[in-house]
C-alpha cells in the first residue's frame, strides 16, 4: 500500500490536518448544461458529475488537464467509473470529448 493509501491524516504545509487521498482511473467526458446541480449548486466550471455509489457527492478531485473539481452532481449515463467534467463552452466541450485519466480523490 502506498503513502497515499495509508490511514490517519498528514499535515499540509498550513499545519491542517488533511486526509490521504487516492488515485482512480475514469474515462471523463465534458458536457455544458446551465442550471442546478444535484447538490443545488449553479453549474460552473469545477463542477464534476459522478456515479455516486462510486465517488460521494461533495468529495473534491483533481482531474489531470482540468483542475480541482467537486462531485456535485449525477447523470443517468454517469455509471462507475464515468465522470462528466463541466465546459463553459459547446466547443471546449467538444474539444475536451472523452479522455481516460488518472484522478486524484481527497477524503
Amino acid at each position: 500500500m502506498g503513502a497515499s493509501q495509508a490511514g490517519g491524516s498528514r499535515a499540509t504545509h498550513e499545519g491542517a490536518k488533511q486526509k490521504p487521498s487516492y488515485k482512480l482511473r475514469v474515462d471523463a467526458v465534458a458536457y455544458h448544461l446551465k442550471g442546478r446541480t444535484a447538490l443545488g449548486i449553479r453549474t460552473r466550471r469545477g463542477v464534476v458529475a459522478v456515479d455516486p455509489k462510486l465517488i460521494p457527492l461533495g468529495t473534491k478531485l483533481h482531474v489531470p488537464g482540468y483542475g480541482h473539481a467537486i462531485a456535485a452532481d449525477v447523470g443517468h449515463a454517469i455509471k462507475g467509473r464515468i465522470i462528466d467534467l463541466w465546459m463553459p463552452t459547446n466547443a471546449a466541450a467538444r474539444k475536451w470529448g472523452r479522455r481516460t485519466v488518472v484522478i486524484t480523490v481527497f477524503r
